[in-house]
C-alpha cells in the first residue's frame, strides 16, 4: 500500500498515518502500566482515538487515489475490530475499577 509512488510523495499523510497507527499500540502499552483500571481505560480511550485517526487517514488516502477501495475497506475493517475490542476492555475496566491492578 505505502509503496505506491504517489503515496510516497505525500510525506505528511504517510507520517500522520504512521504516527496514528503507532499511537494505537503505544497507548495500550503505556496504559497497561497504570495503577488503576480507570487510568488504564483513559489510555485505551486514547488508543481508540488513534484507531479512528488511522481510519480517517485511510479515507484521505482513498480520496487521493493512493489506495484502492478494497485496500481501504480491508485495513479499516481491522482497525474497526481493534476499536470494538478496546471498547469492550474499557467497559470491563470501568465496571471493575480496581484501585491497585498489581
Amino acid at each position: 500500500m505505502l509503496g505506491r509512488p504517489a503515496f510516497q510523495c505525500d510525506r505528511e499523510l504517510r507520517c500522520q498515518l504512521s504516527s496514528a497507527s503507532i499511537r494505537v499500540v503505544s497507548d495500550i502499552s503505556e496504559g497497561f502500566e497504570q495503577k488503576t483500571d480507570r487510568h488504564f481505560a483513559k489510555y485505551l480511550y486514547d488508543s481508540r482515538g488513534g484507531s479512528r485517526e488511522v481510519r480517517t487517514q485511510l479515507l484521505v488516502a482513498l480520496g487521493r487515489r493512493y489506495i484502492s477501495a478494497t485496500e481501504q475497506t480491508r485495513v479499516c475493517g481491522i482497525y474497526e475490530e481493534i476499536a470494538k475490542m478496546l471498547t469492550g476492555l474499557i467497559r470491563h475496566l470501568e465496571r471493575e475499577d480496581r484501585k491497585h491492578r498489581r
